[in-house]
């Protein structure tokens, strides 16, 4: 009995050991992101080639999810530890809206950068504040407010 569970952590030890990535979960608001840091190039789930310095979320490229602005905040935590070229990046981004998932995706590649090199990105990511979770969220919906988080009942005149 005791072999064979020995035998099954032996085997989970080996598939957690032959990973080629980094893997990191960024959230915000609503919003969840999964990123997946690979340090050549590879093929993702649907078939998509991922070549180093590609970004690819949710099987699209960065450019077409987010647009050119948005595309420069998002590559932000790369540019800072200077590895643009270096990572092909595969990102699952779901819930929200875009700019609540653009929060989590930062939020997320710098925390698996912060995993492949503690000591040389994580004080250059600290200080642009890319490793802190954004903690606001949505108020909630109170009873008695007409609908709203914050609106009182129209008092009587007289």
């Amino acid at each position: 009995m005791n072999a064979k569970i020995k035998e099954k952590k032996i085997a989970v030890n080996n598939k957690n050991s032959q990973k080629n990535y980094v893997f990191a979960v960024g959230r915000r608001k609503a919003s969840t992101a999964k990123i997946r840091l690979y340090k050549k190039d590879t093929e993702i789930l649907g078939g998509i080639l991922v070549k180093t310095g590609e970004i690819v979320i949710n099987g699209k490229p960065v450019i077409e999810y987010f647009d050119k602005n948005l595309e420069r905040i998002c590559k932000s935590p790369l540019v800072v530890t200077g590895n643009e070229n270096r990572f092909a990046v595969s990102i699952v981004a779901n819930g929200g809206g875009k700019m609540g998932q653009l929060d989590a995706v930062v939020l997320a590649m710098a925390r698996a950068l912060d995993k492949v090199n503690k000591e040389k990105f994580h004080s250059a990511l600290k200080k642009k504040e890319m490793l802190t979770r954004d903690p606001r969220v949505r108020q909630r919906r109170k009873v008695g407010m007409g609908g709203k988080s914050r609106r009182k009942k129209q008092s009587p005149k007289r």
